[in-house]
């Protein structure tokens, strides 16, 4: 029998942990002079007080939905993808090299096109770490945070190199006209009412909630994800039942590589309609914080996305408009990350303890 209902699990222990982090947070910018009160309230204003600001949420969290349900799916068979950094910046290449060399008719059909080459990208770079642990036993986690560097290594010799365009920038040429994809400026575009103005929000924002679902489809209502969470809750007994630890580790990081990848299509296609250095900007790490907030399912993923994608955008907002250094902002987004993640246990034991004595009680 569970210690805590499952509603405290999901719900009561991420709120908690998100009270807590905006706490201490209050307390360093009090400590520099600031008012935590009203910056709180540029955050929310910068953030979502516009359709400007949420343009800018809402692509945020795009990057961290894709990267976020990498991370998930391999955690539902206790693995640890922290290689998403690295499958994104595949994911791009495999977006430039579809959208420069392949002539598409309209932005739908390059959308298919980039999405499956971004996939396929992904899966690939995933595939090569799958492989070692399922055959040779190295750790996952060793071999993917090394192919990070590796792709980050790959891509910027094809960026000064192969895939340059003339002029001194380290990017590839713009996508032609039929491989852009429409913003959310293009979309809720209404004659003299333009929402988003601005927004690098786009359609794969649309993209990103298929995905959500698709992955709840998967581990919660197919043989396959049955599988996975069998592997993931007991190797041993899933060898007893006939499961084959090869496949599953297999598929399951290629599932994963997949959507790391997919993350391409928002920001290389949708955003920068090119591939430039360091397209991920991080978001794969981000996606590990959002699989562990949001429970490794991808409902819990999509919100902790948003927070997220709320996050970056208010800090930006903040960085902008207040005296708080940039290095600051990035401390506020850490103590969240500490918090729904690594100090997860911190919250959780005190509140078994509290949920143990009522029963008994």
């Amino acid at each position: 029998m569970d210690v805590m209902p499952k509603w405290a699990d999901v719900i009561l222990i991420p709120v908690i942990s998100i009270i807590l982090a905006a706490i201490l947070s209050a307390l360093v910018i009090l400590a520099i002079g600031e008012n935590p009160w009203a910056a709180l309230k540029l955050m929310v204003s910068g953030a979502l007080g516009s359709t400007y600001g949420w343009g800018y949420t809402i692509y945020y969290a795009t990057n961290f939905i894709f990267t976020g349900l990498a991370v998930a799916i391999a955690a539902q068979a206790k693995m640890f993808n922290i290689g998403g950094e690295g499958q994104a910046l595949l994911g791009g290449l495999g977006v430039a090299i579809v959208c420069l060399y392949i002539p598409w008719p309209h932005w739908t059909v390059a959308l298919i096109g980039a999405a499956a080459a971004a996939a396929l990208f992904g899966a690939a770079w995933a595939a090569i770490p799958a492989f070692l642990q399922a055959k040779r036993g190295s750790h996952i986690v060793i071999t993917t945070i090394m192919f990070n560097f590796i792709a980050a290594a790959l891509l910027n010799f094809l960026l000064i190199g192969a895939l340059k365009a003339p002029g001194m920038e380290p990017a590839t040429s713009k996508f032609p006209e039929p491989a852009h994809l429409p913003s959310f400026q293009d979309m809720f575009n209404f004659g003299d009412t333009t929402f988003f103005r601005g927004a690098p929000a786009n359609v794969t924002f649309f993209v990103a909630l298929a995905a959500c679902l698709f992955v709840w489809a998967l581990v919660w209502r197919t043989r396959l994800g049955y599988e996975i969470r069998s592997f993931g809750e007991s190797e041993s007994a899933a060898k007893y039942a006939g499961i084959s630890p090869t496949k599953i580790i297999m598929v399951t990081m290629l599932i994963s590589g997949a959507l790391a990848g997919m993350m391409a299509i928002n920001n290389v296609q949708g955003e920068a309609e090119r591939l430039v250095l360091n397209a991920a900007e991080g978001a794969g790490f981000i996606g590990i914080a959002v699989a562990l907030m949001g429970r490794n399912h991808p409902f819990g993923v999509l919100l902790a996305a948003l927070l997220f994608g709320f996050l970056y955008q208010g800090g930006a907002e903040l960085a902008l408009w207040t005296s708080i250094p940039r290095e600051l902002i990035i401390v506020i987004q850490a103590l969240v990350i500490l918090f729904t993640g690594a100090l997860d246990n911190m919250v959780r034991m005190p509140l078994e303890r509290l949920f143990l004595a009522m029963r008994r009680a």
